[in-house]
């Protein structure tokens, strides 16, 4: 009798339509290599610290080690003269600790804050070999800004996307599932946040209080949820009439069970292929509001300050192509992962030239192969 094949991903076994679905969203090359890209470009992010930071990595001296990286320490540390904290771009501190051991300093000598003092011309500077892509109007390294604004905003997208599709998958659950009044109430209070002005509501708190990350995201969820609800409620509308639905309840399994273990499931589909599409939306919302001035407090790393930036600096086009492009890209990958995640929930390509595993322990690789062999396209 010859074994069930068995598929495997990162060393655990995988279902075969799990293993398909792999299988579909790696052989769209674009928008597996847009992934691998992203990520790359958002774990660097997380670095950001170690990448662009005007205090160095670590420091030798007198023979100890010290890291600023992690620690303030005062300048009398390093044989200054003043209790504060220490300007490692000082030339005396540069010298003394030259003197005395040595310093690894960031690929990037300046953080999103750092003002460059010693710029021989005005702010903005263009491009040189000390600021690659030059300096905004307030004399701080644009592509420092530009890492530090890159992860801000993708912290804050998946955030959001994150918190809007728990809020909005239960939602969508509770009223596909039971239905009646309950799906009737929750449909009028879709109706209220789906009528309020988003942008007025946050001008009129703007006045009250300073906005930051929280309390943007908090405000940006609270009108966010709704977007999963259709499709969860009419996933839950279908299947609560299904067989195996009935024979759970007959069998006395709890309502929240069969919601969120057995229909669920079924149900997410269509969320998960809008995901990518969703933090694309979060990234650029934030982008926008920080662009006319309603987002995160003013001097904070942001991809829609650059961009502010730009359109005030005429005269310094680096400034509103380096926002540009930057937007570009990101917004890209993310559709091209979207994209790959779409094909790989499709139905039409999920059992279309179902592969065949050679041999046991075949995983999506051999998917993708077995399935290339059959006439699947890449």
């Amino acid at each position: 009798m010859t074994a069930a094949p068995r598929y495997t991903f990162l060393g655990r076994d995988i279902s075969p339509i799990t293993a398909r679905r792999l299988a579909n969203f790696r052989a769209n090359t674009r928008g597996f290599w847009s992934l691998w890209i992203f990520l790359f470009f958002f774990v660097l992010s997380l670095f950001a610290e170690v990448v662009a930071n005007d205090d160095p990595i670590a420091v030798w001296y007198d023979g100890n080690l010290y890291t600023p990286i992690f620690q303030d320490y005062p300048e009398t540390t390093f044989g200054g003269f003043f209790p504060t904290k220490t300007d490692y771009s000082d030339p005396f501190v540069e010298q003394q600790i030259a003197e005395n051991g040595f310093m690894i300093r960031a690929l990037i000598p300046y953080d999103h804050r750092t003002v460059d003092w010693h710029l021989t011309d005005p702010a903005p500077t263009p491009p040189s070999a000390t600021h690659w892509l030059g300096t905004d109007d307030q004399a701080r390294d644009v592509v420092a800004r530009v890492i530090y604004g890159f992860r801000i905003s993708v912290l804050f997208g998946l955030a959001m996307t994150a918190l809007t599709t728990l809020i909005g998958v239960a939602a969508g659950a509770v009223q596909g599932y039971f239905g009646g009044w309950t799906d009737l109430i929750f449909q009028r209070v879709m109706e209220v946040f789906g009528t309020l002005p988003m942008l007025l509501v946050l001008i009129i708190l703007a006045s009250v209080v300073e906005p930051n990350f929280w309390w943007l995201l908090g405000v940006m969820v609270l009108f966010g949820w709704p977007w999963p609800v259709g499709y969860v409620r009419a996933e839950f509308l279908r299947a609560r009439n299904f067989d195996f639905v009935k024979a759970a309840k007959a069998l006395g399994v709890s309502d929240t069970m069969v919601m969120f273990r057995h229909i669920l499931p079924n149900a997410m589909v269509a969320t998960l292929t809008f995901l990518p599409f969703t933090l694309a939306g979060s990234i650029t919302t934030l982008t926008a509001l920080d662009f006319i001035g309603f987002g995160l407090p003013p001097g904070s790393a942001s991809l829609g300050e650059v961009l502010a930036q730009g359109k005030a600096n005429l005269q310094a086009p680096w400034l509103g192509l380096t926002g540009f492009f930057v937007l570009a890209i990101m917004l890209s990958l993310l559709f091209f992962i979207g994209e790959a995640v779409r094909d790989a929930f499709d139905p039409r390509k999920l059992f279309q030239n179902e592969p065949t595993p050679a041999e046991p322990g075949v995983g999506p690789e051999g998917a993708v192969a077995a399935s290339r062999a059959q006439g699947g396209g890449a």
